[in-house]
């Protein structure tokens, strides 16, 4: 269906993309897997011409008798969302979030001529009901926010197949769903394909995620396609080192000296958080809606605990009560023996004992200050030392960068640099237990090791206590010593993390790992050192 020979690229004479060759049939899944910065989002804007200035495209890319490197752009403009369709990685910014869902996805219609505005929201309709957004829960009036991020994404879905195209490019369209949701959408776009006969290029980092989709598979590695074959073949074989590579480092588990947990540094006792929701009328108010509900759990000094479960779980009401963020209705929660005010200021001697690495570095700085000012500002909390720029410098060594790099700007610098500016943010107060909300889901395969690791030698050396939020079960497997797993506001199940993991003993816990995709067991090499499961 689609024929890509020797395609080049290059961004103002800069190589990005190097003679790839691959072919995609009706109703097979292509997997694309390679590190950020491989040129993988970049080979599917190619195939949609949506190119950045300053592009020299040299080979073709061929769907059906079309080239698309040398279609005039009108013929292109036709192509897009008709005969090709796109999944972005992101849903809330793909979608426009002052129109509603029913509009976006019927757009695609009346933009092609196919149909008037009343016969497009028919067929709007009928593609969300579809992708699981049925009609007496999700009408056409909603818009993207008041949807939750796997709602989103069927969103996303059901306007990439609007007018039942070819091809359908799926970009990381899973990366930062929890285990459950991420199965929920690999399976509509397998069901999809295999109903509409469409071909599916499916981009990822993830290779637990190709293994259990595609057919076939290639891999990049700056700019080139290093290998590519069957899927099962790949995997058993794995003739590139590039590829044995990202192979390790999805199975990564860091180097860590067995610690004994300390006393009690942070106390969560029966605490309790609800949310007023709107009433029937004047006489009948509605019941709250309980967000946590009686959650009680301990971290002791050193310890690093795992928080698990799915979106709306109440993992991030529960970690802002934490940090002082949401007031309870019921229930304490203590810091090294002092109570926590909920809603309230925290003292400074308190906030400096407790930081958080958020999810997306790049989104919680300030872009235009330094990478010195954002390290320091947790400063402004408490006194300012009279040292800062040293310690500056010493929090940029501890996390891998020079002290150099305090002068540059946030946007110099990859993801998984800025996510050890992030940890370097934390480290500066000399914290005692360090919050991480996601800190590694939205990285690639082999960055996410090196920030583990460093995580992990980060712990030895300060001590440090870690609450480790993920919906990643190998993430969660290989950086903690025991695990929460919460559902619908409780913790149903805890302990040892490798025992619940190996042998989870509540339904949900089944359920979650049951979800998370492997790479088969039996896809071995030869030496036997490859295809275990990742979780």
């Amino acid at each position: 269906m689609i024929r890509v020979r020797n395609l080049s690229m290059s961004i103002h004479g800069v190589p990005v993309l190097r003679e790839l060759s691959f072919d995609i049939a009706r109703g097979e899944v292509f997997g694309l897997v390679g590190e950020s910065g491989s040129g993988k989002s970049m080979t599917a804007l190619a195939l949609m011409r949506l190119l950045p200035d300053g592009s020299t495209v040299t080979g073709s890319a061929k769907l059906g008798e079309v080239d698309l490197m040398t279609g005039s752009e009108a013929r292109i403009c036709a192509i897009r969302g008709s005969r090709i369709g796109m999944i972005f990685q992101e849903p809330m910014t793909a979608l426009n979030p002052v129109q509603t869902i029913g509009d976006q996805v019927a757009e695609t219609l009346v933009i092609h001529g196919r149909t008037g505005r009343a016969e497009a929201l028919r067929a709007a309709r009928a593609r969300l009901d579809r992708v699981g957004l049925p009609a007496a829960e999700f009408p056409l009036s909603r818009f993207p926010h008041e949807l939750s991020g796997g709602q989103r994404q069927r969103v996303c879905i059901a306007m990439a197949i609007a007018l039942r195209p070819d091809l359908l490019i799926a970009d990381e369209p899973t990366t930062a769903l929890d285990v459950s949701t991420q199965a929920q959408i690999l399976d509509l776009l397998k069901g999809l394909v295999e109903e509409e006969r469409m071909g599916l290029m499916l981009i990822t980092h993830d290779l637990a995620v190709v293994a259990g989709m595609a057919d076939r598979l290639a891999v990049m590695q700056k700019g080139e396609v290093v290998e590519q074959g069957a899927t099962e073949d790949l995997f058993r074989n794995m003739r590139h080192p590039y590829t044995r590579q990202l192979f390790e480092a999805s199975g990564h588990r860091p180097a860590q000296t067995a610690q004994a947990a300390g006393s009690g540094l942070l106390e969560v006792d029966k605490a309790v958080r609800d949310y007023s929701r709107r009433g029937r009328g004047l006489i009948r108010p509605a019941a709250p809606f309980r967000a946590v509900n009686r959650v009680s759990f301990e971290i002791g000094r050193g310890e690093s605990l795992g928080l698990v479960g799915e979106s709306g779980c109440g993992k991030s009401t529960l970690t802002r009560a934490i940090l002082g963020l949401e007031p309870l209705q019921g229930g304490t929660i203590t810091l090294d023996g002092e109570r926590i005010q909920a809603g309230r200021a925290m003292p400074a001697h308190m906030r400096r004992k407790m930081q958080i690495v958020f999810q997306d570095p790049y989104g919680s700085f300030n872009p235009r200050w330094k990478v010195g000012h954002l390290v320091a500002e947790p400063f402004h909390l408490s006194d300012r030392p009279v040292d800062i720029a040293a310690r500056v410098a010493d929090a940029l060594r501890e996390v891998g960068l020079a002290p150099e790099d305090a002068q540059k700007y946030i946007h110099e610098f990859s993801g998984g640099q800025r996510q050890r500016i992030a940890i370097a943010r934390a480290l500066i107060m000399r914290p005692e237990l360090i919050v991480l909300d996601e800190a590694v889901s939205a990285l690639d395969v082999r960055v996410r090791a090196q920030i583990l690791d460093l995580l992990a030698d980060l712990r030895a050396a300060h001590g440090l206590a870690y609450l480790f939020i993920s919906h990643d079960l190998n993430v969660v497997r290989a950086i903690t010593d025991r695990v929460l797993v919460m559902k619908a506001g409780e913790i149903v199940e805890q302990g040892a993390t490798e025992t619940v993991l190996a042998a989870p003993s509540h339904p949900y816990t089944q359920q979650l790992i049951a979800a998370s995709p492997v790479i088969p067991a039996q896809w071995r090499d030869e030496g036997g050192q490859h295809g275990r499961p990742l979780v």
